[in-house]
């Protein structure tokens, strides 16, 4: 059970069934309403990426230099979760991108539902202009939102050099869940007990096919992969549009 919410979807073995009953129906629920998510968001002409991590990983600090480097050439929107206050959706606006806070009041994890009511709210924000990037800045956690699908077509985890590099080993469902991991931060790499070869290995070793960037959002260092990454995100769907 997570501390934060009591949530129970994790990688445990209940011999309670009724609590394996809800469990199945509530996924299957977020599940539906997930698939209906990602129509939403093809309709829109949109691509959305679920970013996961630990809290002060920097996936806030990711976005705002994303959208320094891409609002000239594309249309961003982002729907911040968090547990409490809008101090990232703050930022994000700061930034003159639209962007909708969805606070949990405590749980641990956006779900599907919840991403529903944010995308028809940032559509208002947005005024009618479409919308080519959609970012979902998913609470800190990296064991809850692994569960969850929102309906995302990329899903993005962050590591950041402070955390230590055993992070994949410890929470196997995150990295196995993931399409691309970032490694941010680096650098601070001098400073810290933190090998590239270690975390990407134990995440290769989880999904073979992961893809991995070594990314520092304040100096720069690696962010050309980054923006390659979305970049290509972009083309295929306008390949798919034709």
């Amino acid at each position: 059970m997570c501390d934060t919410c009591g949530c129970q979807l994790h990688e445990h073995h209940h011999h309670d069934t009724k609590v394996v009953e809800v469990n199945r129906s509530l996924l299957e629920a977020n599940q539906k309403q997930a698939e209906s998510n990602r129509h939403h968001i093809e309709h829109m002409g949109a691509v959305a990426i679920n970013l996961i991590s630990s809290p002060g990983s920097g996936k806030t600090t990711l976005l705002e230099r994303t959208i320094d480097e891409l609002k000239a050439s594309c249309s961003i929107g982002v729907i911040e979760g968090d547990i409490e206050t809008e101090r990232d959706a703050d930022r994000i606006r700061a930034k003159g991108v639209p962007a909708v806070q969805l606070t949990t009041g405590g749980a641990c994890h956006l779900d599907a539902p919840m991403v529903h009511g944010g995308l028809h709210v940032l559509e208002h924000f947005a005024k009618g202009r479409p919308l080519d990037l959609i970012f979902i800045e998913n609470v800190g956690n990296l064991v809850c939102p692994a569960t969850f699908d929102l309906g995302e077509h990329r899903r993005v985890v962050l590591l950041s050099t402070p955390e230590g590099s055993d992070k994949p080993a410890k929470y196997p469902a995150t990295f196995k869940s993931a399409d691309l991991m970032l490694i941010t931060k680096v650098d601070l790499l001098p400073h810290f007990d933190f090998s590239v070869e270690e975390a990407a290995g134990q995440a290769r070793a989880l999904k073979p096919e992961l893809e991995i960037i070594t990314l520092s959002a304040t100096t720069g260092d690696g962010f050309a992969g980054w923006l390659a990454y979305l970049r290509g995100l972009l083309a295929q769907r306008t390949a798919h549009e034709h």
